[in-house]
Formats: structure tokens, sequence, C-alpha cells
């Protein structure tokens, strides 16, 4: 049995002396693990198909539970982000994160529409943004949304004043400093996270630095909720 499905490749395994085990993020079928065969040869012709951020109409032979890539199509190699070391990290915690909140057998065709929409943007300009406006989009999908609106306890307007915040792990929300002892937060955090998840913001809390705090929330977050450490958006913060 053949199927064609358009997919992302999230994660590429060796296996064997030429062969691969991939990771695909799929809009027919979810998330599908294939073998690929001879791709690690010079000369192979679906080798990149097994090249990080590959889009591409997958051709897979199915047998029993497993599957085979036996041709592939190219949409979108993504050439620009395996050539710059700060966007190569931001889409590999991009593909991270969607390999992450997506499970086999599960629907997730907006998590790859937006993996892919979020790579094309990491091509033309700020990686930076469109890496946080993913992985807040994908949290949201997976049911590990960040609530960034007033305090989550007592209601409090956490945009006009307040300088020191908190935000609650276990909930996924801000809180006011007065209203509990979760992680320590900051206005320029909370600001940056409104503004791309589509919300009001104050223009001058986002900076840089905002930014990179919050990718370090977002990370303490998903490795709180998950039980997963995220290497690329580890070194990405480091890089930044």
């Amino acid at each position: 049995m053949e199927i064609k499905v358009n997919a992302l490749m999230l994660r590429s395994i060796d296996y064997g002396e030429n062969d691969k085990i991939l990771t695909l993020l799929s809009a027919e079928n979810g998330k599908i693990s294939a073998g690929i065969k001879g791709v690690k040869k010079a000369a192979a012709k679906l080798k990149f198909a097994a090249q990080p951020f590959c889009f591409a109409e997958y051709v897979l032979s199915k047998r029993g539970d497993r599957y085979t890539v036996i041709n592939a199509s190219e949409n979108e190699s993504f050439y620009d982000l395996r050539t710059d070391v700060n966007k190569f990290y931001a889409a590999s915690a991009a593909v991270e994160a969607a390999n992450a909140l997506t499970y086999e057998g599960d629907e997730c065709r907006e998590i790859l529409y937006a993996a892919v929409g979020a790579l094309s943007e990491m091509c033309l300009g700020n990686e930076t943004q469109a890496l946080i406006k993913f992985l807040l989009f994908a949290l949201s999908r997976s049911g590990y949304g960040i609530n960034a609106e007033r305090c989550a306890v007592c209601g409090a307007d956490l945009q006009s004043g307040q300088t020191a915040l908190r935000f609650d792990m276990g909930a996924g929300s801000f809180i006011c400093a007065e209203c509990g002892d979760g992680a320590g937060a900051s206005r320029v955090t909370y600001n940056v996270i409104r503004k791309l998840q589509g919300k009001s913001f104050d223009e001058e809390c986002v900076t840089d630095d905002g930014e990179k705090r919050a990718l370090r929330l977002i990370r303490e977050y998903v490795s709180y909720k998950l039980n997963v450490s995220f290497k690329s958006l580890s070194e990405y913060i480091r890089l930044i």
C-alpha cells in the first residue's frame, strides 16, 4: 500500500550504514515515523528528503505498521536557514517543539502549517519573533496555552504599574507579585508574549532583552509541563 503526504521533516536518526529513520509531521496522517534507505550516500536521489526543515510531498510504502519513504517531491527546502547559525538554531527549536507537542495518530494540521509559516518568516526576517509566535501558537493548540491577561488569581490589571510579576508554571498564567510565589517574571516578558499573541501591548516594553526573557520563560514552562529539555532552544538563547 502506498500513500502520499505533505510533511515537514522534524527529526532524523541514523539507521545502519546508509539509512535513516525520519519523523515526519504530515497534514494528512499526523506524525509518522518512516525509514528511508541509502540517503547517507553522497549521490543519493532522496538525500534532500532527510535534510533539516525539508517540506515535501513524501510517497510512503506501508507494510503493517511500518512506513518507508520510496519517493519525494520537494515543496520547500528553507535552505537559508542552514546557512545562518542563529536562524538554524531558531528553526531547530521550532521543529523540536513541533515534535514534542504532537503525537502519532493525532490530527495536527494547524501546527504543521504554523511551523512551515514560521520557517518562512525566519528566512525573511526576525527569527526570534517568528519562533516565539510559533511556540505560543503550538502550546495553545496542544492544550498548554500561556495566559497573558489579568492576574489569574485576583484579576488585577498587569499592564498598569506592575513591575515585578510572577508566572505560575502549573497554570501557565501570569499573576501579580502579591498573589503567589511562582517564577519571577517581568513586564517586558509579559508584553512580548502579549504582542506575539496578537493582543494589546506596551511598545516600550518590547525589547530584544524582553524577547530573550520570553524564550527563557517558554523553555522553562515547556520543560515543567512535558519534562523535556529543548537543546536547540537553549543553544539559540545562548547565541542571541
